[in-house]
């Protein structure tokens, strides 16, 4: 008999592996990373370009030119895109990264030949109409109106412009100037030479079988052959950090962005520094939750986070407090870092925050979809294949004292920007 009142044992995440991917290729040549797993007949291809923003020429192109990609084909307008798509009950999303433009196809086995054919003639055949790029740019320059507006776009923007600079790829913001500066010309051009087949990557997942391969192969082997793009010049972050203060009128509270540049995944303190980031406050049982949020009560929520991208990275601490407590947080969240700078973690914080940390990668390893975004970060990134399991090891192996010294590195106080945006 089944005992309701017993919960079942709790047992450690252990031996989590990422499965490989089979590779091959297009008759262009485009590398096809492939999980095949699962028992429904459902289809996802990502289709990856090295085409963002340390590939643009001109500022605002890239983001541009891959918003306006299902807005119309030379034969097909946008509604008839989009009707098709609808009629099939595919999605095809095509979502805003700063390195990459990454189509995201889905589709059962059955359609397959009925929308494979359109999402090649989106990659291959986009007409940039300019009714659609008008469209575009207004509504953009509407929703950067409202975005301006809120007081944590406004530090989140400002300080990610601070730590790379105002000309960096990762580090300039969209304005509605910028918006003014671009033609369709520039998309078009910014489109062929950037979605080439030296420049792309496809990743499949699903139930995946021969007759799948071989209709990707032909509705996606006709992508133009062509070289890979190489970056464009990344001027120099600046090195000397400031305090700043912006002020907005009529908020009645402040937000708080404490950030500074870091590296990429590839960087051998990452996996490390992935762990200290969440005993910090990147989870609800983090240090900054526990005593600014609970204890404190200063703010209802308050975070740090790792960003990275292909060629670089930053840390922050974000959050959002009434004006009169912007200071005691701004100062508590520095206790914060200087604890971890001079004191051990207990062996029962940091057994939660391994548990924490697996049981988060477990889930990333539930079913061929999941396992597919873990294969595409460390493929696109040239990031060697046992990245994933190196990173379990860390978690599951990294000491008190490796903790300290990470934190002894990377938490100077003097390093960090600091921006405050409110009255």
């Amino acid at each position: 008999m089944l005992n309701r009142k017993t919960p079942p044992p709790i047992k450690a995440a252990d031996n989590l592996l990422l499965p490989k991917a089979a590779v091959s290729y297009l008759r262009n040549n485009i590398p096809v990373h492939t999980i095949s797993m699962g028992t429904q007949d459902i289809v996802k291809i990502e289709v990856v370009f090295f085409s963002g923003r340390p590939f643009e020429d001109k500022k605002m192109v890239a983001r541009s030119s891959s918003r306006l990609l299902k807005e119309g084909t030379r034969l097909k307008s946008a509604s008839k895109v989009a009707e098709q798509i609808d009629f099939y009950g595919g999605t095809i999303n095509i979502p805003v990264n700063l390195d990459t433009t990454n189509i995201t196809f889905y589709s059962l086995s059955k359609h397959l030949d009925s929308l494979l054919p359109l999402l090649g003639e989106i990659i291959c055949e986009p007409s940039f109409p300019q009714e659609e790029i008008d469209a575009f740019i207004a509504n953009s320059q509407q929703r950067l109106k409202i975005d301006l507006s809120k007081n944590d776009i406004i530090a989140y923007r400002n300080v990610t412009e601070n730590i790379f600079g105002k000309d960096h790829p990762y580090g300039y913001n969209s304005a509605p100037e910028l918006y003014k500066q671009f033609s369709r010309k520039d998309l078009v051009e910014h489109h062929h030479r950037s979605m080439v087949s030296g420049n792309t990557m496809i990743f499949l997942s699903g139930k995946i079988n021969n007759q799948v391969l071989k209709k990707v192969d032909r509705y996606l082997g006709d992508i133009p052959q062509g070289p890979k793009r190489e970056r464009v010049f990344f001027p120099e972050p600046p090195v000397a950090v400031k305090k700043e203060h912006l002020h907005h009128s009529d908020t009645v509270q402040t937000a708080i962005r404490i950030g500074r540049r870091l590296f990429n995944r590839a960087h051998p303190d990452f996996h490390g520094m992935y762990v200290l980031n969440t005993i910090l406050g990147g989870y609800f049982g983090s240090r900054l939750m526990v005593n600014i949020r609970e204890k404190k009560g200063y703010t209802y929520n308050i975070y740090s986070s790792m960003d990275t991208m292909m060629f670089d990275g930053y840390f922050y601490v974000g959050t959002e407090v009434s004006n009169e407590l912007t200071q005691k947080t701004v100062k508590e969240i520095y206790h914060q870092m200087e604890v971890l700078q001079n004191d051990l973690v207990s062996e029962k914080e940091l057994l939660m925050v391994r548990n924490y940390l697996l049981g988060s990668l477990l889930t990333m390893l539930d079913g061929p979809l999941n396992i597919i975004n873990v294969v595409k970060e460390t493929v696109s990134e040239g990031i060697p294949t046992n990245h994933f399991e190196n990173l379990v090891k860390t978690i599951q192996q990294i000491s008190p004292q490796e903790l300290r010294d990470l934190a002894g590195k990377y938490f100077q106080r003097e390093d960090f920007w600091e921006l405050t945006v409110g009255m």
